[in-house]
This record gives structure tokens, sequence and C-alpha cells, in this order.
């Protein structure tokens, strides 16, 4: 008989690395998968129990707020509100922090989550998902602040992502590999499904909106085109996938090999950063592709590397294979001065919090 491994037992083994260790971490972890399976099991009844739909309000993007968003939201909140474990959080869909109530106790770590990403394929039963990231605490004193939020990528403790589509699966990393769990709905316990991802080394899909190919920029039209084996001689082009959910379109290509885009570009001057959030988004996807031998770029370098300035900064975002980002780098630093000229002061604000 196979080992049979939850998720719980799991990341236990993986803390019996570190003789210090408190468990503090471990259970912060164990709180989202527990988050997972509550809204898993909302998505699964939605149209039985009148959560599809708009919920009448907007998020700080402008966006309209599905019922099912608001759940998520409130649900990995009240899962991780009380537990001393965490000094703050913050959502996509709020505004600013979101500090601990003051009658609970404070702890040593952030949580930073999109509580449920393509939130707009909610009402025609396309998957969705969930997207968490998890800093250290770096401040004086007993309450998070911007400046424990705005840490690069590279300062990271953990990140994962829920996707809840045929099935649901957690894939979660603590910088030691990338693992998968797949939820038995019979007996609400994640076990372990996919050990140690590797992105293949032959990709075979890439990943964008071909709609909104009209706005792109010279260099991500041709780099377009090269997928498509258009461009470059006797090149056999990759397959073309696109949900509309950034998880489940990264998801597919993290376990069968290949790229996804979503690229910046000048026809909307005021926002040539793309339309990713990096603290949301891009920081914990880009933390788990190179956790699994792949590569996150902004079109001008690591997404890991950069030093966040506002808590929902965008960016644009190539990630996937590595020698596919590498020649997405190449064709906009050939042919997007333009663009690189716009994005680059927006890349490199100082923050206004520093440590």
């Amino acid at each position: 008989m196979n080992k049979i491994v939850t998720i719980e037992r799991h990341i236990l083994e993986k803390q019996k690395k570190y003789p210090g260790a408190t468990g503090v971490f471990t259970n912060l972890l164990y709180d989202m998968a527990l988050a997972a399976k509550l809204i898993s099991r909302e998505i699964l009844r939605a149209g039985l129990i009148d959560i599809l739909g708009a919920a009448g309000e907007e998020n700080v993007y402008g966006e309209q707020q599905q019922k099912l968003d608001v759940f998520a939201d409130e649900t990995i909140f009240k899962l991780n509100d009380h537990t001393g474990r965490l000094c703050a959080m913050a959502s996509e869909e709020h505004e600013d922090i979101i500090q601990i109530p003051p009658h609970f106790d404070s702890g040593k770590y952030i949580l930073l989550y999109d509580p449920l990403d393509g939130s707009s394929n909610i009402d025609v039963d396309a998957p969705v998902g969930t997207i968490f990231a998890i800093h250290r605490k770096i401040t004086e004193g007993p309450h998070g602040t911007m400046t424990d939020m705005l840490q690069s990528g590279r300062s990271l403790a953990a990140a994962g992502y829920v996707i809840y589509g045929s099935s649901t699966i957690m894939v979660y990393s603590t910088g030691q590999g990338v693992h998968g769990f797949t939820l038995d709905r019979t007996v609400g316990e994640f076990f372990l499904s996919h050990d140690n991802i590797r992105i293949p080394a032959t990709p075979t899909y890439y990943s964008c909106n071909p709609g909104y190919e009209k706005y792109w920029t010279p260099g991500v039209r041709r780099y377009h085109k090269w997928l498509q084996g258009i461009e470059g001689e006797g090149r056999k082009p990759l397959g073309q996938r696109y949900i509309g959910t950034m998880v489940a379109d990264f998801h597919r290509n993290l376990l069968k090999g290949g790229i996804y885009f979503y690229p910046g570009d000048l026809q909307n001057p005021a926002k040539p950063q793309g339309k990713l959030r990096l603290m949301f988004e891009a920081q914990a996807m880009a933390f788990l592709v190179e956790q699994a031998g792949g590569y996150a770029s902004d079109g001008l370098g690591n997404i890991l590397d950069i030093r966040p300035h506002d808590l929902h900064q965008r960016v644009p975002m190539f990630i996937g294979n590595r020698e596919l980002v590498e020649q997405a780098e190449q064709y906009i630093q050939q042919y997007d001065q333009e663009w690189c000229d716009a994005y680059r002061p927006i890349r490199d604000r100082q923050p206004m919090f520093t440590p």
C-alpha cells in the first residue's frame, strides 16, 4: 500500500527539519488548508444557496465584487484573526492593511491573499482559485506595518494557491520544493498527490489573451508570433490554452510546461505596468515557479527582485519555463524601448516606508 500523506502530516514532517521550530508557521499553513476546504464547499454548492452573482459592491480596483469573493475574503480573515500567528493581513479586496483585532494576540507573520482569483468566471462554472503569500514580520512593535507588507519576493517564507476546478488542489512551497494536495471530499482532507513538482523541460502550452493583442507592444507581438512558430525558422508552435483565471492557467503550465503572460501596454499610458497585482498574485507565483525550476519576469527582470512601493502595485508578468521567459525578455529589450522607458521608473520607485 502506498504511503498516505495528508497535508497536515506533510507540513509536520517538513517542520522536523528545523529543530527550533515552534509550530506556529506549520499551523498557519494548515489554517490556509482549512480555509480552502470551506471555500471549496461553498463553491461546490454555489448555485443551490444563492451565492452566485454580484454582491452589489466594488473592490479597491473598481471591480464588481462577487458574492463568493466576499465569502472567501471573510473566511480567510476569520480563520486567521484570532490565532496569534499573524500581526496583520492584506487582501486584494481591501485598500489598506487589515489589522488583527486588539482583543487577540499578535504574531510574527504577515499574510497577503487574493481570496478568489478569476471571480468573473464564477457564474459560468469555470475554475477559480485562491492565492496566498506569507512574510515574516521585520519591524518592532506588536502590530504589522506597511513596511512589513512591502517586502520583496526574496523574503517570502511561503506561498501557495488553491485551484477549485474538477477537483480542489492546494499547492504550496516553504522554499523546500513545490507540493500539491488534492482534496478528498468524502473524508474532508487534502492528500499528497503531486510531490516535488518540477516544471517539465519541454514546454507544451502558452497562455495569454490574444483578444488584447492590439494593445500589446511590438516586442510582445513578435514574441507571440515566435510562440506560434511564425517567427523563428523551423520552430514548432506551442499549443494555446487560456482560461482567464490566472491560477488555473498557471497550474496547467506548471504541470505540463509552458508560459503564461499578461504584458503591459502603451495604449493606456497611465498603466504601462499591466494588470496583475504584485503583492497578491505575482510574488507568490514567482516564488512557486522558481522553486519548481522555472522563472517569472516583468519583462525587465525577476519579479522576486522587485522592491514593492505600493500595496496594490501592478506588474506585467511572464511566467513559466525559464527559456521561454528569457526569450520574452529579449524581445522586449530589443523592440520595446519606449515601453521600457515608461515602465522602468514605476518599477524602480522607492517605497514610502523603509525598515
